[in-house]
């Protein structure tokens, strides 16, 4: 018998789930990345660090996403449409005694720390007003650990970035499989008036198949990561 699957609703005004992004374009993919969603379960758990082990455990593991958007959207080019463009002027008061601040200062050609502490434009990315269902397989007596985590967390919870505050339970319960969390996802969907665009699966499929960057094997300071294949496909 296979593993069952937690059902994670992520919803907010703002979603931001980086993939590619340079110190001044922060771009967003357009449903949550891997390394988005082990963030915030490791965000729930307090769990800091490197976390080399857990992530390894993780990281094999399938999931399933399904994006939905408001029923009047259904029609509209997406998932460009809800894109938007935000800039912030970054650098300035930074302190170099703290190894994160110090990551922050922008730098000169040769790399050393602009005079001053420097000023930089950034440009970043949110998704607007989106909605995704995400189903994570794994043992059930850690995603009940997960779920209780989420419904509790010890550190604050956000979709991408700290400024993307969730306006919805996460944790939406741990399912048998993923055609039974995703059933679950749609009654919520259908009791807040939205309409699924595309789901995204693990995996080769037939589909608009991407290569993604996004399986953390290392958090902390110096963040390592490895490739994955995904599948895009259309809902109609």
């Amino acid at each position: 018998m296979s593993d069952p699957y937690l059902l994670l609703w992520l919803e907010a005004p703002l979603q931001s789930w980086g993939h590619d992004s340079k110190f001044g374009r922060r771009d967003s993919l357009d449903f949550p990345t891997k390394s988005g969603v082990f963030g915030l379960l490791c965000c729930a758990l307090g769990a800091g660090g490197k976390q080399t082990e857990r992530l390894g455990q993780w990281a094999n593991r399938d999931m399933q996403v399904l994006a939905y958007v408001p029923a009047d959207w259904k029609g509209r080019p997406l998932p460009r449409q809800p894109l938007m463009r935000d800039f912030h002027m970054v650098g300035s008061g930074y302190g170099d005694r703290d190894p994160w601040q110090t990551l922050m200062i922008p730098k000169t050609r040769e790399g050393k720390k602009a005079v001053g502490g420097g000023t930089k434009m950034t440009y970043r990315y949110y998704l607007q007003d989106m909605a995704f269902a995400v189903a994570m397989q794994g043992p059930k007596d850690e995603l009940d650990e997960l779920q209780r985590a989420l419904q509790s967390p010890i550190w604050d919870l956000y979709l991408g970035r700290k400024n993307c505050v969730p306006t919805e339970f996460i944790a939406q319960g741990v399912y048998q499989g993923a055609e039974q969390a995703m059933n679950k996802a749609r009654q919520l969907a259908e009791s807040k008036n939205r309409s699924p665009v595309f789901q995204v699966l693990q995996g080769e499929h037939e589909g608009e198949v991407l290569t993604l960057n996004d399986v953390p094997i290392q958090f902390g300071e110096h963040k390592l990561y490895r490739d994955r294949r995904v599948t895009v496909l259309p809902v109609s």
